[in-house]
């Protein structure tokens, strides 16, 4: 399948300007053949958090009708990303997920807030796996943070996930951490990890680095460092191959995992 990764400057608080960008992105990334569409984290607002009560999202009404009306209008499937939503007056760092008829398939918001971002001053952390399919494509979502806690990861792949999408804000003096996670997350899965970050604007400091690894750890695209739309052609039929010549998920002894390890 064609994975279309649109790399996005998101305009910090500028919402009308962010959407507008995404569909410009979305409408390109199809028209170049893409089958699945993502965006990366919180591209409706960026990171303005302070700025949540008038700008977040209400419900996410704007963005599932946003993503709804383009991917059944395309008849693309579109890993929505992240946006801020309000809920009952609180405020989430949510993932809907739409499959080519416009249906909603996934609703994540995230589980782990970045304490150094002050997230969870803010932000409500979700308690949901997000599995889904895509067709016949079994997928799960995570976002940023939540790729340095592997178990959260792997409860995903366990659940049938043969691709993992991470859509994210990784800031630049942390981006190896970004890419060597990334790399061990599709290794000890053997699943594919398509993974989408931010482009900043002067005043931020994110650098792109977007990544589409294969269940060997092999890379199969890195993204610049300015904006960016990729298409990459991905063939997922090889996760089954790799599991069988190296049967890890057949030789795992949770059983024992639950004995050493406590909550």
């Amino acid at each position: 399948m064609k994975i279309g990764c649109i790399q996005l400057n998101v305009g910090f608080g500028k919402v009308d300007e962010n959407y507008e960008r995404a569909e410009k992105f979305i409408r390109e990334a199809v028209a170049g053949g893409a089958e699945i569409v993502v965006l990366p984290e919180m591209w409706n607002t960026g990171y303005a958090l302070e700025k949540l009560e008038e700008l977040a999202d209400e419900n996410g009404e704007r963005t599932k009708a946003f993503l709804s009306s383009l991917s059944k209008e395309l008849a693309v499937h579109i890993v929505g990303g992240s946006v801020s939503v309000k809920r009952d007056d609180k405020f989430y760092n949510t993932m809907y997920t739409y499959n080519r008829d416009g249906e909603l398939v996934g609703e994540y918001s995230k589980v782990h807030l970045f304490r150094l971002m002050d997230e969870h001053l803010y932000l409500e952390s979700g308690s949901d796996m997000n599995r889904f399919a895509l067709g016949e494509l079994e997928a799960g979502g995570a976002i940023c943070y939540d790729i340095r806690f592997p178990e959260w990861l792997r409860s995903h792949a366990l659940d049938g996930a043969k691709v993992l999408f991470v859509p994210a804000q990784w800031p630049t003096p942390r981006i190896d951490h970004w890419k060597i996670l990334l790399q061990a997350r599709a290794i000890e899965n053997q699943c594919f990890v398509v993974a989408v970050n931010r482009i900043a604007r002067k005043v931020e400091n994110f650098n792109g680095q977007s990544m589409i690894i294969g269940p060997w750890g092999e890379v199969l695209w890195t993204g610049a460092d300015d904006e960016e739309l990729a298409i990459i052609d991905v063939d997922f039929s090889t996760v089954d191959e790799v599991r069988g010549r190296i049967p890890v998920y057949e030789d795992r002894r949770p059983g024992l995992y639950e004995k050493v390890i406590k909550e």
